[in-house]
């Protein structure tokens, strides 16, 4: 049907022969003109659709291999703030026959110094709860005992220190919790 020619369009027109060009529709030329720029805007949309879907797809890549990254490479710097640590206890661990009680301890001191100021840098925060209200949360008691001196429901002793990262509980503390006196 189409044959290159703009076919007429029924119409209600007054005057009669029920046949009336198409509204707007001034000559072939005009359509032709009307056709090629709805191409052009056709054409300029796909384009950009193509475009968006090309960097939408490198966007989910370089999420992917952000990812990846991270798992792979993330305890990077964990590792590299405990290599003074093992350093340390090697050095301890080649001395100990040559050395005396005293310097093997300072020697252990030094590194439990140097473990927890790599704790520090990497958000890691001991608990250490004794004398506070026990809190089910942050809190694992091992055994209740009874005291005269301490408030029921408080910490008596820390069996186990507990640790939060950034905020987030990594390990509970494992602890001794007062009870009041029986009877």
């Amino acid at each position: 049907m189409n044959s290159g020619k703009a076919e007429p369009v029924p119409s209600t027109d007054p005057t009669g022969d029920g046949v009336a060009e198409a509204p707007g529709a001034g000559s072939l030329e005009g359509l032709k003109s009307a056709l090629a720029e709805a191409e052009g805007r056709a054409n300029s949309q796909r384009d950009l659709y193509l475009r968006s879907m090309a960097e939408l797809e490198n966007i989910r890549k370089r999420a992917q291999r952000d990812v990846e990254n991270a798992s792979r490479y993330g305890l990077e710097k964990f590792a590299q703030e405990l290599l003074p640590v093992k350093d340390s206890l090697d050095l301890a661990v080649e001395n100990a026959p040559r050395a005396d009680a005293r310097s093997l301890a300072a020697g252990q001191e030094a590194t439990q110094q140097l473990l927890s100021k790599a704790f520090e840098k990497l958000g890691i925060k001991e608990l250490d709860p004794r004398g506070e209200p026990f809190d089910p949360a942050r809190h694992e008691a091992v055994m209740a005992q009874e005291s005269a001196t301490a408030e029921p429901d408080t910490v008596l002793q820390v069996v186990q220190r507990g640790y939060e990262l950034n905020g987030r509980l990594l390990r509970p503390a494992r602890v001794i919790v007062a009870r009041g006196p029986a009877g």
